[in-house]
């Protein structure tokens, strides 16, 4: 499991990274939200990379 937290806005970002932060579900800075970890999540999480932190979570 993933826990990737929002640290910066996607405001002033591209329109395809603002729907990728959405998609996966993180909408304030500062939010937390918890994924899987597999191939899907880590692709979006490498193209906001910049605007995310993750974290491994073992569950």
């Amino acid at each position: 499991m993933l826990k990737v937290t929002l640290i910066k806005s996607p405001i002033a970002s591209l329109p395809k990274h603002k729907a990728t932060v959405a998609a996966l579900g993180l909408h304030k800075v500062g939010q937390t939200v918890v994924k899987p970890d597999n191939a899907a999540i880590r692709g979006q999480i490498f193209a906001v990379k910049h605007m995310v932190k993750v974290e491994e979570v073992n569950e």
